[in-house]
């Protein structure tokens, strides 16, 4: 009898937005779709899908979108969350939607949700497909994502082909993956407009971390903060004191949700690749007046007769 356990299966998570906006800033203005808008981040994005699809031929993948740009529960909490962002052009709105149409005709599951970031999605996807024996193999750059890291999970910075696993955040980040929250409480994220704790910049967030585990650990001993081998350790100490309770509101902001609701029947059956839609990829193709190369490889992709017309 073989009692080896069976290798976690794979899950692609992927942080949509992210190569929505780099194929935005990246991609030449001379695309148009058939109504005369910019086309531009769409193509950009296909061209990222199709590149993914080569490399890894996912079995279960789910692509999750940013739709609580300031309805999101963290701006409940603090109204000035993400506020330094302008709002996104018509322009780009209108390819977001196009985006997350063409994942639907080619069979993904599409995460997105008014309350809950796209962060909170992927985190609440990955939490329960690891207890149905699934690794997780998020998509992004966002070191905020790095925090959901366990054992068997990988972050991929597709852009850069960097891959790191829970073991090597410290590396990139100076902590521990599930250090990630607190951390970004203490520094700030100037990205979403977290101020974080005064004087506490990424180097004395790490040793302050190191040596005391935790946010929660640190406040409770912030006395034994003066005597830290840390440059201007009491004015330290007393800023935390200062600021305590903006330091647990601003973690509340950091940590990803992993309660966020999931289309069930997705969730029921692990984000696995449904079947493609032939006629919406049809209409879209069109739509966004892709050329023939890429109306082939999506359909190829999607595992559809692509017929030249």
């Amino acid at each position: 009898m073989n009692t080896m356990e069976a290798a976690p299966r794979p899950l692609y998570l992927v942080d949509a937005s992210m190569y929505v906006f780099r194929a935005w800033h990246s991609m030449p203005n001379d695309f148009t779709d058939a109504d005369g808008w910019p086309a531009n981040a769409v193509h950009g994005f296909a061209r990222f899908l199709l590149e993914l699809l080569d490399r890894t031929r996912p079995q279960h993948i789910a692509i999750a979108f940013d739709e609580a740009l300031d309805s999101c529960f963290r701006n409940t909490l603090y109204p000035a969350y993400k506020a330094n962002r302008d709002a996104a052009p018509d322009e780009l709105k209108r390819q977001f939607a196009h985006c997350k149409a063409l994942c639907i005709a080619l069979g993904f599951a599409v995460l997105a949700h008014n309350d809950y970031e796209a962060d909170d999605l992927i985190g609440s996807a990955l939490v329960r497909q690891r207890a149905h024996g699934f690794r997780s193999i998020i998509v992004s750059a966002d070191k905020d994502l790095s925090q959901l890291l366990g054992d068997h999970d990988e972050q991929w910075d597709y852009a850069r082909d960097q891959r790191w696993g829970a073991s090597g955040v410290k590396a990139r980040h100076g902590v521990h993956a599930h250090q990630i929250a607190d951390y970004l409480a203490l520094t700030g994220d100037a990205v979403d407009n977290i101020p974080g704790v005064p004087s506490v910049g990424a180097k004395t967030a790490a040793v302050l971390l190191a040596h005391f585990g935790s946010l929660d650990e640190l406040l409770a001993r912030v006395d034994e903060v003066p005597y830290l081998r840390l440059r201007g350790a009491a004015g330290i100490a007393a800023k935390l004191r200062e600021h305590r309770e903006q330091a647990l509101l601003w973690r509340r902001l950091t940590t990803i949700a992993l309660d966020a609701p999931l289309d069930a029947p997705l969730d029921d059956r692990h984000f696995a690749r449904g079947t493609a839609d032939a006629q919406m990829l049809g209409t879209l193709c069109g739509a966004l007046r892709f050329g023939p190369m890429t109306r082939r490889r999506l359909h190829e992709a999607a595992e559809l007769v692509y017929a030249v017309s």
